[in-house]
């Protein structure tokens, strides 16, 4: 998936680089260490779900704002909301789940009710927060790691002319 991010002109940052490296260990260390309780009855693990995806919409209010770089998938998010700007992300983003959810399925993955619920749902609730926070992710310019590289070192970052393609 970055490889098509970088295809489609979005920067990898400390951002992305960060986000590809700990999302999984977090979600690890969370599940070992019994932080979320799990739900045995349908109606309980639909509404923590959706709570859930609440919290990972504003997360990313937060996270996509900072400019650092976002993690693969919302950088294709990113990258296909900027080239059609007329279609709502909430809508993008449900179609990068969908077509996730049918490749998926293609190769085999069980796909269950909950799966269906969060990929139906991711799109309405992002869409609804970014409305909520003002936040237009479509104008978002990211920074380069070596941005914030040069950044870091003190050193002024490359204007939008000096920066190659990709980087």
């Amino acid at each position: 998936m970055l490889v098509i991010d970088l295809f489609l002109h979005e920067k990898i940052g400390l951002g992305t680089i960060l986000n590809t490296i700990l999302i999984g260990a977090f979600v690890n260390m969370i599940e070992g260490w019994g932080l979320i309780p799990r739900m045995q009855a349908f109606l309980p693990g639909v509404l923590m779900l959706l709570l859930g995806q609440c919290v990972i919409c504003v997360g990313s209010v937060f996270y996509i704002g900072a400019g650092l770089g976002c993690g693969p998938r919302d950088a294709l998010m990113v990258a296909l909301g900027k080239r059609f700007n007329k279609v709502p992300i909430g809508v993008v983003r449900a179609l990068l789940e969908g077509s996730v959810l049918l490749i998926g399925y293609l190769l085999g993955a069980k796909v269950g009710v909950g799966t269906v619920i969060a990929v139906l749902g991711i799109g309405f609730i992002l869409e609804w927060t970014f409305r909520l926070f003002r936040f237009d992710v479509k104008a978002i310019r990211h920074e380069s790691i070596f941005e914030t590289l040069r950044i870091w070192q003190g050193k002024e970052p490359p204007t939008e002319t000096e920066v190659p393609v990709g980087e």
